[in-house]
């Protein structure tokens, strides 16, 4: 339940607008909701400050829509990742309101508007143009959350004049998300630069020897920057919501 909500409910009980019976019968559904195929964790954005987010892949375009819907009744902002170019279009028919962004394969709800919880800036940058889809899911998930994001893309190691040219950006971030495929060298320079907290995220964007983004992790893994945390190959949403958490009020 949106906490918002909870506030106005627990409000209206108070002053007497609200009738006991009806707040029970609001409060039903408050810890989960059993659907069919599913249990939507209606409490997550009490317990962490976000709602549950949908993973779309492996999902029915009918699941995904289902578990909107049980979102969408208790006034949440609804953010699903991980969808194919079919699956957005079918949920960009049924909620015509949402946001659909083939790159990020994200789509996107606002029922209401986004506080900013973060304290300062939150850096997405990419090595490679073949990286950005995955930066963007990482900068989409970590505007949904309540961040100010600034994007710096194609500024690998390969030519790392681009990213010395940009040292302003750098030093102004409070989190830096780095996304890389190759080698993975990216997020070792720029935490070699900044005093703040980096997340390096390996793609699977690569040469056979990359082994589908394996060697990238392995080689951001065994960084000697002290200041890095590594999450899972392509996974974006993971580490903006790590950096949202850090960067939080």
């Amino acid at each position: 339940m949106n906490i918002n909500i909870l506030k106005e409910l627990l409000e209206g009980v108070r002053d007497g607008n609200i009738g006991i019976e009806r707040a029970l019968e609001e409060l039903k559904t408050l810890p989960f909701e059993e659907l069919e195929f599913a249990t939507v964790d209606t409490h997550r954005s009490l317990r962490q400050g976000f709602p549950e987010v949908i993973f779309g892949e492996g999902k029915t375009t009918q699941q995904i829509n289902a578990i909107i819907r049980s979102m969408l009744k208790r006034k949440e902002n609804v953010l699903v990742t991980r969808l194919d170019k079919k699956k957005g279009a079918a949920l960009k028919k049924a909620f015509p309101k949402g946001d659909y962004k083939r790159l990020s394969r994200t789509f996107f709800i606002k029922t209401h508007d986004i506080k900013d919880n973060g304290k300062g800036l939150i850096l997405v940058i990419s090595a490679g143009t073949s990286d950005v889809p995955v930066a963007e899911e990482a900068a989409i998930t970590a505007e949904a959350m309540g961040n100010r994001v600034q994007r710096l893309y194609d500024v690998g190691v390969a030519g790392i004049h681009r990213l010395l040219h940009k040292k302003k950006e750098l030093f102004a971030a409070n989190v830096l998300i780095v996304v890389a495929g190759m080698e993975g060298a990216l997020p070792s320079v720029v935490s070699g630069l900044v005093g703040r907290p980096v997340i390096a995220v390996p793609t699977s964007i690569g040469y056979g020897a990359n082994l589908g983004g394996l060697t990238t992790l392995m080689a951001m893994l065994n960084s000697c920057s002290a200041g890095i945390s590594v999450v899972n190959i392509d996974n974006g949403f993971g580490a903006a919501y790590v950096a949202s958490l850090i960067n939080r009020e």
